[in-house]
């Protein structure tokens, strides 16, 4: 498996000019949640439709992604009906990276995340978030996709 390493944020104020950066509309349903962090994930993503397999929790998480054709995503679509979250993704360059921000719809709505993906657990340390970013919420398993389809929004 490759490793994605990642933190996570709640912003509370996201920057108006977001519409500036290219996003993309995600909806994702989960096949399989495991409360130790183990998700399998079907996502469509501007007409491209993925199968994710993760495990653990943090800022480190195994994880796996493979492209599913439609017929074989329209088989597994209906099987995880219910457990879904659905967001647009704005791809925000700064200081050398891609912070992606969600903005979550449907039940979710309201609540707004960055994301920023690192190369090592060194480089991840390393990064200084912008103050506009918010709260880190990297390891708090109230704010993994999987646990916010299962739950909805967290109570602060």
């Amino acid at each position: 498996m490759g490793a994605e390493v990642e933190r996570k944020f709640v912003i509370a104020d996201p920057p108006a000019d977001l519409d500036r950066w290219s996003s993309s509309h995600i909806v994702q349903r989960y096949l399989v949640v495991g409360a130790d962090g183990f998700e399998v994930r079907l996502r469509r993503r501007d007409g491209r439709m993925t199968i994710t397999v993760k495990h653990g929790v943090g800022l480190v998480r195994s994880e796996d992604e493979f492209e599913v054709d439609l017929a074989s995503f329209e088989r597994l679509w209906p099987m995880c009906d219910g457990i879904s979250v659905e967001k647009r993704r704005y791809h925000v360059a700064e200081r050398g990276h891609t912070v992606e921000v969600d903005i979550y719809e449907g039940p979710l709505a309201g609540l707004v995340t960055a994301e920023v993906e690192f190369a090592s657990a060194d480089d991840a340390r390393s990064f200084e978030p912008q103050a506009w970013m918010g709260n880190e919420v990297t390891g708090d398993p109230r704010y993994t996709n999987q646990r916010l389809a299962l739950k909805g929004r967290p109570r602060s």
